[in-house]
């Protein structure tokens, strides 16, 4: 599809964003177009800006319809811990992508779900059926899944309201000399390198919650727990405070112990269930590549 350009008029100063958006693209839906302008292929004056981003008199919007990926059904033996008629909760893998994109077509989350069954909530569109929400792809875990549009929609009014349980361990660099702490800072995209997240006063609220585990000479063993859940969030507070994750790629530090990704685990999911209105809570341990490299420095130390 070609590029769609607007140009604003001063009778459409200070409108929203998406709403002027959505005047020309009727036939998407107004979450659909928040979702391209959060993902770059909205632009104003060229630059990624807010949904909620007040138009100005003489702004240059461009719209770019993202190709669309096709959405491959395949079985991926998905570790699947819990199901009933209206949610799912899986397991994810370190590696797996949650959904299909052009650079991964195939092998997602999202491919195993539709695999697995095809009763999944349609609300996050035709690439994230059953998405309520994401964990980064070397990431493992508990995610939770939507199998209708009515209990998407419970979760993730759950998730805004901030009452969701999502506590994750992870193993950092250096000495946390506190045995619990909060890390209160805002969260936005690095304007220096697009691909990162970052502290910043034009950020969003981000709180996340710690306590240690446990201590070795040159690492913690910590529990994190998300009050809000901004992008990368653990991986960005953990390097706020100068304990980054080891083996993050793209915040941790360059001599780190090879992993293949960041030593993060999504350790426990619990809500208040769509249906039953009853609270629910699931626990899964580390994989055994986590627990390889935790024993690992603990035996170092030991020697």
């Amino acid at each position: 599809m070609e590029k769609l350009q607007i140009i604003i008029e001063e009778a459409m100063e200070n409108t929203r964003l998406d709403r002027i958006v959505s005047m020309h693209r009727a036939d998407v839906s107004r979450t659909q177009l928040q979702q391209w302008i959060k993902e770059g292929h909205i632009l104003v004056n060229e630059r990624i800006v807010k949904p909620n981003y007040r138009v100005q008199s003489n702004d240059v919007i461009v719209i770019e319809e993202p190709e669309e990926a096709s959405l491959i059904t395949e079985d991926l033996g998905l570790d699947i811990v819990y199901e009933d008629e209206d949610v799912l909760l899986v397991n994810k893998r370190r590696g797996m992508v949650v959904h299909p994109a052009k650079a991964h077509a195939s092998g997602t989350l999202v491919n195993g779900l539709m695999y697995h069954t095809p009763n999944l909530s349609t609300i996050g569109g035709a690439l994230r059926p059953g998405i309520v929400h994401r964990t980064d792809k070397d990431t493992t875990g508990l995610l939770m899944v939507a199998k209708n549009d009515e209990a998407h929609a419970s979760l993730v009014d759950q998730l805004v309201a901030k009452t969701v349980k999502r506590v994750y361990v992870a193993l950092v660099h250096g000495h946390i000399p506190h045995n619990h702490g909060t890390i209160e800072a805002p969260i936005g995209r690095d304007e220096q390198n697009r691909q990162k997240m970052t502290v910043t006063d034009r950020g969003r609220d981000a709180v996340t919650h710690f306590k240690v585990i446990e201590r070795f000479q040159d690492y913690t063993l910590v529990e994190c727990e998300l009050e809000t859940g901004r992008t990368h969030q653990i991986r960005v507070h953990m390097e706020y405070i100068g304990h980054p994750l080891v083996g993050d790629p793209r915040y941790g530090r360059p001599h780190t112990i090879p992993f293949g990704g960041q030593v993060l685990h999504a350790k426990t999911l619990g809500f208040m269930h769509p249906r039953s209105n009853e609270y629910v809570e699931f626990t899964v341990d580390p994989p055994a590549d986590f627990q390889k490299i935790v024993n690992k420095i603990r035996n170092d130390v030991d020697k």
